[in-house]
């Protein structure tokens, strides 16, 4: 077996793990791939069972992940569409998406190498226009521009015009995704399994506007209706473009869907309540 490993940038939380992993993929005869800036990281040196500053490949087994979800979602987003899972260990604060918590890990990382876990699709969304696409794993955000005027967007959906909002922005979530952001406006949760994304507003200047889940198969268009003011498009929190006023981007769904390693009998709603029960208390 041969796995890319990622971490997020704090090389020391996650040393003893890094230490765990090494070990079992020797005792597994798996392979592990690291990039250069993860080689540099960990001061990684070449030997048994280790490849450094070795580009990203698709062509591995599996890809496993020690850091939160943002490291997670890099993951996912690297490996969408490819058919190699992501077994992700949560070094983050939530660690929603994350396969398991650091725990046990010399037994876990062997379960990894053995194949022994079940795998879970998960959809992205996709936002485009003429000169580019990215693919989202969580959510598409629109955002108004910091020290610039509230943002007036108006969205479509299967060619219909829904509504027109001034506000801070909007987020558009696939179904992993609506625990984040979309929760944190309020949105729905969507199950894992539900096929279709949600549209919720950031601090919207209406009392009308509300969340709306959408058909799977449904375009959907977002239009900067200001005379003046750009907005910033973030695919998963990170920016990828500006969208003038006047201009359009297009969302759709589950253009591609990532695999998710789950030990066995995971269910979204125990991870529900682990996660989000654990922060209420």
């Amino acid at each position: 077996m041969i796995a890319t490993v990622l971490t997020h940038r704090r090389a020391t939380d996650t040393a003893g793990a890094m230490g765990s992993l090494i070990a079992a993929a020797r005792r597994a005869g798996a392979t592990l791939r690291f990039d250069s800036e993860e080689t540099e990281k960990h001061g990684l040196r070449a030997g048994p069972g280790i490849e450094i500053d070795a580009p990203l490949s698709m062509d591995v087994d599996l890809c496993v992940v020690m850091g939160g979800d943002g490291t997670i979602l890099t993951g996912l987003r690297s490996y969408a569409g490819t058919g190699v899972p992501v077994f992700a260990v949560n070094f983050g604060e939530v660690g929603f998406l994350a396969t398991l918590d650091p725990d046990g890990l010399d037994e876990a990382f062997g379960r990894a190498f053995a194949g022994e876990f079940e795998t879970l699709d998960l959809p992205g969304i996709t936002v485009g226009r003429p000169d580019g696409q990215w693919t989202a794993m969580n959510d598409i955000s629109v955002h108004r521009k910091p020290g610039f005027r509230v943002a007036d967007l108006a969205y479509g959906l299967a060619g219909e015009e829904i509504g027109r909002v001034r506000c801070d922005g909007l987020v558009v979530s696939t179904p992993q995704g609506s625990t984040g952001y979309n929760l944190a406006n309020g949105g729905p949760v969507l199950a894992w399994g539900v096929r279709g994304f949600v549209v919720s507003f950031i601090a919207p200047h209406s009392l009308t506007a509300r969340s709306l889940v959408v058909a799977p198969d449904d375009l959907m268009t977002i239009n900067n209706r200001s005379r003046d003011e750009p907005v910033e498009v973030h695919v998963d929190g990170r920016p990828v473009l500006e969208l003038q006023p006047g201009e359009d981007i297009h969302v759709e769904f589950a253009r591609v869907t990532a695999l998710l390693a789950q030990l066995p009998g995971a269910s979204f709603y125990h991870r529900l309540r682990e996660r989000f029960g654990r922060l209420a208390t």
